[in-house]
């Protein structure tokens, strides 16, 4: 497994793209991590992706990170491949097929045989749906396999008309052991849970041999250092790091670690407790005293006012690490199904795994099924049972504010 440093990315960065970089050199990369459908879903860093590869069980589970967010609110991506035993391999959650990303796969492939599954274990997570096309086009012997339940929005489109490909893309069937890989798979679907506008689900799988489950966003574990593929991009990292859009902070382990984890924040909060309201006359006028640089972001602004109570904040929800529920999904997605969600958890807690990779932020996680049962306790007071207080309900004002209003709207159904 590759462990990354906070410093040891900083001298990476001296050396592989200082300013001894030749222009052609920087061409190449930029072809490298070039995707140019990123209009689909235009999101940070837009058309320029890079990857990073790592092994986390030799010869058998590697992970591949890409970078995503919006207003700078950076997080990684994450696609799982696994080998085979009878050779070949299995993608679990693709990322944005660039250049660099299918070349390292080709690498495996190369050593292990060819990608012969594809596995879409989502029906609401775009930032994995939209890849799945492209990426099948790359590798075109390989079965496409998606959960239950598509949908698209405005228009409820066939899977075709969304670039998936005709004649091997299939529905995961209901029986684990009916799929072709179910020999060496197990998994178990949640949902779908029903949000007025459509379904939630997720496929979580798992890797009999390895004793590894795969998730999709049902649970996360939060690092209080920046990940390695975040670090590739500082700048994210240091414009959260600001106290004010005249700040200009030094790119050091500190100032990148105070960005992520306020990043972490405003991720899954929206609008943690400790982050308030700014005023937009200050702002405006902050806007003046930016640098030039500065206002290459949003024009200088910077409506942000983090109160120092932030950081306690940050370690509440990210608890050394354990398996969460990101507060989004508390709030506003599975208080919706609580009973469906909580029938799930108990199934998942019931098989043997020893790690949890997730597609977004640490992986892997080192976890069993009373871990990953536990991070969903703060559904017991849907189901009539005592609530175990996890995180600061000041955080939630927001995201319960949201859910109310869609609930008002009759957007979804209400909680229960």
């Amino acid at each position: 497994m590759i462990a990354v440093t906070g410093r040891k990315i900083l001298k990476l960065e001296l050396e592989s793209g200082g300013r001894g970089v030749s222009k052609s050199r920087e061409v190449e990369r930029s072809a490298d991590w070039s995707w140019p459908w990123w209009p689909l879903l235009p999101l940070y860093p837009y058309g320029q992706r890079r990857t990073l590869r790592r092994e986390v069980i030799a010869n058998q589970i590697w992970t591949f990170d890409q970078m995503q967010g919006i207003f700078y609110v950076v997080v990684p991506i994450r696609m799982t491949v696994i080998r085979l035993a009878a050779g070949g391999l299995l993608v679990y959650a693709p990322v944005a097929p660039t250049p660099e990303c299918i070349r390292l796969v080709k690498e495996l492939e190369a050593i292990h045989g060819e990608v012969k599954y594809i596995v879409l274990p989502t029906v609401t997570g775009l930032e994995h749906k939209v890849f799945v096309g492209p990426f099948a086009r790359k590798f075109p012997s390989a079965q496409v396999y998606v959960a239950r339940n598509q949908w698209s929005f405005p228009l409820n489109l066939p899977l075709s008309w969304l670039g998936f490909p005709m004649g091997r893309t299939h529905c995961l069937p209901e029986n684990p052991a009916d799929a072709p890989f179910g020999d060496e798979f197990d998994y178990r679907v949640l949902g779908p849970v029903n949000l007025g506008i459509g379904p939630f689900s997720e496929v979580a799988l798992l890797h009999r041999s390895s004793k590894t489950l795969l998730v999709t966003d049902s649970v996360v574990s939060i690092p209080a250092e920046p990940p390695p593929i975040v670090q590739l991009d500082s700048y994210p990292l240091l414009f959260h790091a600001k106290e004010s859009a005249a700040d200009a902070p030094a790119d050091t382990v500190e100032n990148r670690r105070r960005g992520w984890q306020r990043i972490a924040l405003f991720a899954f909060y929206f609008r943690p407790d400790a982050l308030k309201e700014p005023e937009w006359a200050h702002v405006w006028q902050a806007r003046k005293q930016a640098s030039d640089r500065s206002k290459q972001a949003y024009f200088g602004l910077y409506p942000f006012a983090w109160e120092p109570g932030w950081q306690q904040s940050f370690e509440r929800l990210s608890g050394n690490g354990r398996l969460v529920v990101a507060p989004v999904l508390q709030s506003l997605i599975f208080n919706r199904g609580a009973q469906a969600v909580l029938d799930w958890a108990d199934q998942i807690g019931q098989l043997a795994f020893e790690r949890v990779i997730p597609c977004l932020f640490q992986p892997p996680i080192i976890a069993v099924g009373k871990s990953f049962r536990y991070a969903f306790s703060f559904l017991a007071p849907y189901i009539g049972s005592v609530r175990v207080v996890n995180l600061p309900e000041a955080d939630f004002s927001l995201l319960n504010r949201i859910s109310r209003q869609l609930e008002t709207f009759r957007i979804t159904p209400p909680p229960g």
